[in-house]
């Protein structure tokens, strides 16, 4: 599958006391990437919430593999790894150069606006698949 790349640089407010980036905004740098993919696919988000439904994030596996300081350019790459009529599984990696230093397994899946479970959108299935 295509794998989609989205740039990040390192600033300031993304590092800890020791300097490199705290581990939370590792979370932040994919769901970004994540955000881009989605438009990316001719999705647009604020229409799917006006029509009630949302994507969901429901599971996040994630490892830490080196850190990244401050200034870093950053690349988050994001794949699809499965897909099914409700469920979306994807891969995400934040590398320096071509250092891997943070992989994550994305599973997300569409809701109502009411916590429902619903189908992800035709025009992502038939794009993906």
């Amino acid at each position: 599958m295509t794998t989609y790349s989205f740039p990040v640089r390192v600033y300031y407010e993304d590092t800890d006391m020791a300097g490199i980036v705290y581990h939370a905004n590792y979370l932040k740098f994919i769901e970004r990437a994540r955000s881009e993919w989605v438009k990316e696919q001719g999705l647009d988000q604020n229409a799917m919430r006006e029509e009630g439904i949302v994507f969901v994030v429901r599971k996040i596996d994630c490892d830490y593999l080196a850190p990244a300081k401050y200034d870093d350019e950053l690349e988050v790459r994001t794949q699809v790894k499965s897909m099914t009529g409700v469920r979306l599984i994807m891969t995400q990696e934040v590398l320096r150069g071509e250092e891997i230093l943070f992989r994550a397994e994305v599973t997300a899946v569409c809701a109502t606006m009411d916590g429902h479970p619903s189908r992800l959108p035709a025009k992502l299935r038939q794009k993906v698949h």
